[in-house]
């Protein structure tokens, strides 16, 4: 036992010692990484990172398999991976250095929630989108609703004006009827809240879309390409109810089909601290069941 004990110890000298500088340097080190994380996390850097996950996986492949040949294309291409990278997150970046110049840095890093809870959609909030969706088509008002889900939509909300009332048919429908201030862009929805209304959605380049579908419908397109957002679209030409979500636009024909749908989407709930951001989410299971081309 002695002998153990003897060797364990002349292991352990061999060791570095840590020091109270080290033990700051390694909190620094992962507040600065905590920090950098929930960044991403928070906008569409979000999916351009798994991206990349997926290529330095494919490099780790080529690398332990020898794979030489391809080991020499990425070495070739990683300077220009390097520049990509810049230009791809340039306005994250952008954002990024925004918030780090801003006066209220400190106040952000060291704030907590104040314990309130995204309570996510309830029966109600789904009754009067459900509502207030199918009032508009009979009329032919056209409208654009975008349901925050898992990744956050703040970059987008702030392209419009805020609102930040509960969710009712009311209000939806005045935002949206003609030749007001607020009917023109899309309202973002978080949890029971109209957040945002006039806010600009990015348009999908996806050229399989039908010729038939206008602006509305390509905007709701990009949003649901870009997050895991849910978007309702009401035409203003046909009264037709369409939703996407992952890419794919769906027709709507009667609400109990929209009232499932959205029934479908889980809770946001959050804990009600700063230092928890990686919360469990159920999988979708729905697939689509057409991809609406007239």
């Amino acid at each position: 036992m002695a002998d153990v004990l003897d060797t364990l110890y002349n292991w352990l000298s061999f060791l570095p010692r840590i020091t109270k500088s080290n033990i700051l340097e390694i909190a620094i080190i992962a507040f600065l990484v905590y920090e950098i994380l929930t960044w991403i996390k928070t906008t569409r850097a979000w999916t351009l990172l798994k991206g990349i996950v997926v290529i330095f996986a494919f490099a780790l492949f080529a690398y332990v398999f020898n794979l030489s040949t391809i080991q020499w294309i990425l070495e070739k291409t990683a300077l220009v991976a390097a520049t990509a990278l810049v230009i791809i997150f340039q306005p994250e970046l952008r954002k990024a250095l925004e918030q780090l110049g801003s006066k209220n840095l400190l106040t952000d890093i060291l704030s907590f929630d104040d314990g309130k809870v995204n309570l996510g959609f309830t029966e109600k909030t789904v009754n009067e989108l459900v509502r207030a969706t199918f009032e508009m088509a009979k009329v032919k008002t056209g409208a654009l609703i975008v349901i925050e889900r898992g990744v956050s939509l703040k970059e987008i909300e702030r392209t419009g004006i805020e609102i930040g009332g509960v969710v009712s048919s009311q209000l939806l429908i005045n935002i949206f009827e003609h030749n007001t201030p607020l009917h023109d862009g899309a309202v973002v929805i978080r949890g029971n809240r109209i957040v945002a209304a006039t806010c600009y959605l990015p348009l999908s380049d996806n050229t399989a879309i039908s010729k038939d579908l206008g602006t509305r419908h390509r905007a709701a397109m990009g949003i649901s390409e870009s997050t895991d957002s849910v978007t309702i679209v009401v035409s203003e030409e046909t009264g037709r109810i369409s939703v996407a979500e992952n890419g794919v636009l769906t027709k709507i024909n009667d609400a109990d089909t929209l009232r499932k749908r959205l029934s479908r989407l889980e809770k946001d709930e959050q804990s009600g601290g700063r230092f928890k951001i990686w919360k469990g989410r159920q999988k979708d299971e729905r697939k689509a069941d057409e991809q609406s081309g007239t």
